[in-house]
């Protein structure tokens, strides 16, 4: 396992090993020692699991309480990041990036930044370990298509909720 830093300084790749066999695969997407060792000492409360089918997209949701450990364990998606700290110098400042079980690799999200996706494949299962209880009233959503930022999606007509619409 290795952190690779991304272009948001708090934003980091977790890069994991992955074993084989004619029986399957297996591989450790979290180990609590290893994170502590490198600085990233997160309590996680809660796993979930989403499942979508193709072009939908989800988010860009967050809030200012929750570290957010993101893996797609099956599929593919196109993840974007987005720095919503607005005393922070990277405030608005966003990246893309996929992820997809062949990529062997999560992506560890700090509080204060939204996450939302893309699916790319027929269906996608994305894993969440996140720090802190789900509260909706206490998220904050920027729009999938907001004018002030220029994302690159796959699709300009995704399938939205009623909430990201």
């Amino acid at each position: 396992m290795k952190f690779i830093q991304t272009k948001l300084k708090k934003v980091q790749i977790i890069e994991y090993s992955s074993f084989s066999d004619t029986r399957g695969s297996f591989c450790e997407i979290y180990n609590k020692e290893f994170f502590n060792k490198n600085g990233n000492k997160v309590k996680f409360l809660t796993d979930s699991f989403s499942y979508s089918s193709k072009h939908v997209l989800r988010g860009l949701h967050g809030d200012f309480q929750t570290w957010k450990l993101i893996t797609c364990v099956k599929g593919s998606i196109y993840l974007v990041v987005v720095n919503n700290i607005n005393y922070e110098k990277e405030y608005k400042r966003w990246i893309n990036l996929e992820l997809s079980k062949e990529f062997n690799t999560s992506l560890l999200v700090p509080p204060g930044y939204g996450v939302g996706y893309f699916v790319k494949s027929k269906e996608a299962i994305v894993h969440y370990k996140q720090s802190t209880l789900y509260e909706r009233k206490k998220q904050f959503s920027i729009k999938w298509n907001d004018k002030n930022f220029d994302f690159k999606w796959p699709s300009k007509k995704p399938i939205l909720s009623e909430r990201d619409k």
